[in-house]
């Protein structure tokens, strides 16, 4: 068992064992290819089957390996996979070769054991995002090819269909080709997401789904991966985990703040005090106008006053949308509330229609308070469903790193993706401001769903709960979060207290075994928001990891004062050098060492003054424990 404060679950994770096939390296985790690579080249963030049932939910599988043969340049794996929840009861086995020639080949071969619903059954090719703009080859079905482009902007729709294999360039002379069998396939751009890939999947969503699958049916797939061309000798060398900063580029730092906690109706004097040290920029509400509205805006008014920061008012309009934004503004009025911006949503809808934001630019006309619309789902709604930019201030999405993956290291492959959302809303949206809202581990609402959510039973954490919410993983991802939407110009995160805040209640977890946390103690991700919050209304200035998915750093300057913040996304302990700096530094650690008095007693923890250390030749060293986070404050 590993410490529970690591990510919450205190299991270790899944085993990787590093595979070589001639020229081409890759890991196997948990059933699956990942990072496929030719030296330093990315050819394939990941090679996976899955199991979707009717709402797109993707059925957990036990698998037991029968065949392991790992060699020096080749390897043959054999498993079984075998998926059974609720009425669906599937298995499949699959086999996966690397020989010397560098030729790969992962075969799927299932059956199913009871009759069930489906979406999806069936093999996803990853291709990494850094294709974006490059060139690639189609074969189609009929075996006829095009010449292809992976989407540099984030493609709303598939921008390949029918597909029978997919060729790109590695290296000049070099290609490599991806054949997939046993079904047709299409690509989406994944990015939507916030996934980092382009995923070609098997079964074209043009097709009726759900599908009823016959006990006894079976199914059969395969994924051929192959070099055309001479690779080069590849000598990948062993290279020193390095954050070199640049305070000549800057930028400012986004209005940051959480939203209003959805399990306590007021917080008490305690959890005011806390929260005021974070500088938060707003609290974000959501309303539906209802015989409750006039108290809840009041009580939400109270605590954006006691924090001396305004309200983002989410306003969720019905039927009779005109009444309800007009009994909204009415009450907004006479209590005085301080409002960032009213975010008009519209029940039902994608992406907010325009006539609700005609209608929302005439009954707001008069109060100067800035319009935002948008969704209350993915970047994917408001890409495909575009807000009117000419009659906003604002466009707005919800971020959620946990659509198609949910293992620790895909959540971390999130964030270049997370800053490319940004820049795409920005492009489609006439220059308008983008916020980025709710930022949040899980998701809160599926606009895919198909089926009404059943109630779960008591004893499992409710489907919008992750126990990495009171993790160092959790206050790393939020670090890696926050360096990567520093491009926005707002970002709402999470709560303010429970299960999906900061902090815990005074009350404590309602579930302690699966949500371990202190009752009335802060979250490790509170000490980041306050470490960020120091710096509000300052600038994020320009770092560079040499290796992203490992560490990353995010770099603070507000006047004279500079702070560094680094993030160690994973269970093991790495060294690194910072680079761009001659100054001396006091640091301190958040780590497994010192977490729980950290979460306990957060007033204490931040008066710790840390050690001063000093850079030499513009480099310092820096040990970071297991999903630790440092700390560097620049001393004059």
């Amino acid at each position: 068992m590993l410490p529970t404060i690591y990510d919450g679950s205190g299991q270790q994770p899944a085993e990787r064992m590093a595979l070589h096939a001639g020229a081409f390296s890759a890991i196997f985790e948990n059933g699956a290819l990942r990072y496929i690579r030719l030296g330093d080249h990315e050819i394939l963030r990941g090679i996976y089957a899955a199991v979707r049932d009717h709402n797109w939910g993707t059925v957990p599988a036990t698998r037991h390996i029968h065949t392991l043969d790992i060699r020096a340049d080749s390897f043959d794996i054999q498993f079984v996979s075998e998926h059974h929840q609720d009425d669906v009861h599937f298995v499949w086995e699959g086999a996966i070769t690397g020989g010397e020639d560098g030729t790969m080949r992962f075969r799927f071969d299932g059956k199913s054991l009871t009759s069930f619903k489906r979406n999806r059954i069936g093999f996803c090719v990853l291709h990494p995002v850094t294709l974006a703009g490059a060139s690639c080859t189609l074969v189609h079905v009929d075996g006829h090819s095009e010449a292809c482009v992976f989407p540099a902007q984030i493609a709303p729709f598939q921008p390949f269909l029918d597909i029978r294999a997919i060729t790109h360039t590695i290296l000049p002379g070099l290609r490599v080709e991806v054949r997939m069998e046993g079904d047709t396939f299409e690509t989406e751009d994944q990015r939507n997401w916030t996934d980092a890939s382009y995923k070609t999947y098997c079964t074209p969503l043009g097709d009726p789904f759900p599908v009823q699958l016959a006990a006894g049916a079976e199914i059969h797939q395969s994924v051929t991966v192959r070099l055309l061309g001479h690779p080069p000798e590849i000598r990948v060398d062993e290279r020193r985990l390095t954050l070199r900063v640049d305070p000549q580029v800057a930028r400012p730092l986004p209005a940051i703040g959480l939203g209003m906690s959805t399990i306590a109706e007021t917080l008490i004097p305690r959890e005011i005090e806390r929260l005021k040290v974070l500088h938060l920029a707003h609290l974000r509400l959501d309303m539906h106008v209802d015989v409750n509205s006039e108290s809840t805006l009041q009580r939400a008014t109270e605590t954006v006053r006691a924090l001396s920061c305004k309200l983002e008012l989410a306003v969720h309009l019905g039927d009779n949308s005109a009444a309800e934004l007009g009994r909204a503004r009415s009450i907004v009025d006479a209590l005085g509330t301080p409002l960032t911006r009213w975010l008009i949503l519209r029940e039902g809808a994608n992406a907010t229609p325009r006539e609700t934001v005609v209608l929302a630019r005439h009954l707001l006309a008069a109060s100067e308070i800035p319009i935002a619309a948008g969704t209350n789902g993915f970047f994917t709604q408001i890409n495909r469903e575009r807000p009117p930019s000419d009659l906003v201030d604002w466009v707005v999405y919800a971020l959620s790193p946990q659509v198609h993956a949910f293992d620790n290291a895909s959540l971390v492959e999130t964030f270049l993706t997370q800053t490319t959302t940004v820049e795409s809303a920005r492009a489609f949206s006439l220059g308008r401001q983008i916020a980025v809202s709710p930022v949040t581990l899980k998701v809160r609402w599926n606009p895919a769903s198909t089926v009404d959510d059943a109630p779960l039973p008591l004893d499992i954490l409710p489907r919008q709960v992750d126990a990495r919410q009171m993790s160092l993983f959790g206050a790393a991802w939020t670090l890696g979060s926050l360096k990567a939407l520093a491009v926005a110009d707002s970002v709402t995160y999470f709560e303010t207290v429970g299960w999906l805040g900061v902090m815990e209640s005074e009350m404590g977890s309602p579930l302690p075994v699966l949500f371990p946390s202190f009752p009335g103690g802060v979250f490790p991700m509170y000490h980041v928001f306050a470490a960020v919050g120091d710096f509000a209304e300052g600038e994020v200035l320009r770092s560079v990891s040499s290796d992203p998915l490992l560490f990353d750093g995010l770099l603070l300057r507000h006047g004279e004062k500079i702070r560094i913040l680094l993030a160690n996304y994973t269970q093991e302990r790495h060294s690194i050098t910072l680079t761009g700096l001659n100054r001396r530094f006091a640091v301190r650690s958040l780590d497994e060492t010192n977490a729980e008095i950290a979460m306990r007693e957060p007033e204490s923890f931040r008066a710790s003054p840390g050690i001063t250390v000093e850079a030499v030749n513009a480099s310092l060293d820096i040990e970071l424990l297991p999903y630790a986070l440092v700390c560097l404050d620049a001393l004059v």
